[in-house]
């Protein structure tokens, strides 16, 4: 039987129960796709790797490993400084530099944790039988309060959280044009400060400038709450769905933030670093412990989310219907309003 309302007819209550046990187990396979999948398929992919010494003495190291093929992306270094430079500005995660007193392994487990235990195990690897081992400088460490870096990762999923909260509730609560931005800025820039507060102050996860971390915090917030507020005023309540399905169950698996976006299987390492999560993971990361190095990238595409985002808000609004204008009722003339009833 059909449910009506005041407005019509709805959907009859029998294709509602359909859609229901359809749409659950169909999302709750997407976001175990989403999550399991590119845990299982971890794996090094065109991992910028560095290479420094004498050519000589460092082409048979570098055939070796390049001969692991699709595995590493070799960058050449004349010598230790270049390697150490290129490791700080993250332009590699790490390089063997090749001496005469043997080769050493630099990493920076700030830029991925795992990266750096899975450079220390590879370039063992390559090393000839009987070697001794390699020593290995880590030239960007983690902080001591998160020297695994499971927090780090762990502030993906809040963010993304915050800014679909703050996304959705603007839209739903009916604010519209110059207020919802106002809305959707100001929760991003409490965010951002409350993050930085706790994860730099309190906890110590983060560790380089804070007014810099927390306006990183509040752009990411902002790109997504601005995504799903633009979403919203652009497709309705179908709109914030959408928003969640990007940030939430593809944002966040996809984003690289436990790993590297170099350890996802293409293409969820290449869609992740266009998405919030993973543009805001790897903006962090630059600003907190590489002095900003390598954050333009994530920067211009949170940049976008957000813009894109706010706009559309804004030109929906602009193109809502004005008001009809009142026109107020003609007088009653008082003999009239006077005069009594007819009888039936």
């Amino acid at each position: 039987m059909a449910v009506t309302s005041a407005s019509g007819p709805t959907v009859p209550a029998s294709r509602r129960v359909l859609a229901v046990m359809v749409m659950v187990p169909l999302l709750a396979a997407l976001a175990l796709w989403a999550f399991a999948w590119p845990a299982t398929r971890t794996a090094p992919r065109d991992l910028p790797l560095g290479v420094a010494g004498p050519a000589a003495a460092a082409a048979p190291l570098e055939q070796r490993l390049a001969s692991r093929e699709g595995a590493f992306e070799i960058h050449r270094y004349a010598d230790e400084a270049a390697a150490r430079t290129a490791v700080r500005n993250r332009e590699v995660y790490g390089a063997v530099v090749v001496t005469p007193q043997g080769p050493q392994l630099l990493t920076a487990s700030a830029a991925s944790p795992v990266v750096a235990q899975l450079l220390t195990q590879a370039v063992a690897m390559q090393s000839p039988p009987g070697a001794p081992g390699m020593p290995v400088t880590d030239v960007v460490p983690t902080p001591a309060a998160d020297a695994r870096g499971a927090a780090f990762g762990a502030s993906v999923l809040p963010l993304a959280l915050a800014g679909v909260a703050a996304g959705a509730l603007v839209s739903l609560s009916g604010l519209r044009g110059g207020r919802a931005v106002t809305a959707v800025l100001g929760a991003a820039a409490l965010v951002g400060l409350t993050g930085a507060a706790l994860a730099h102050s309190w906890l110590g996860v983060l560790t380089g400038n804070w007014w810099a971390e927390a306006g990183v915090l509040a752009l990411t917030v902002a790109a997504v709450a601005g995504g799903v507020a633009g979403l919203h005023a652009l497709l309705g309540k179908p709109g914030i769905g959408l928003g969640v399905l990007l940030v939430v169950l593809l944002g966040n698996p996809f984003s690289g933030a436990a790993g590297a976006p170099h350890l996802l299987p293409e293409p969820a390492g290449l869609v992740g670093q266009w998405l919030p999560p993973g543009a805001g993971s790897s903006l962090l990361r630059s600003v907190a412990f590489f002095d900003g190095a390598g954050a333009a990238g994530p920067a211009l595409v949170l940049s976008l989310w957000a813009v894109l985002g706010v706009t559309a808000v804004l030109v929906a609004d602009g193109r809502r219907p004005a008001p009809a204008a009142h026109t107020p009722a003609a007088p009653v003339p008082p003999q009239a309003a006077a005069a009594p009833a007819p009888r039936p």
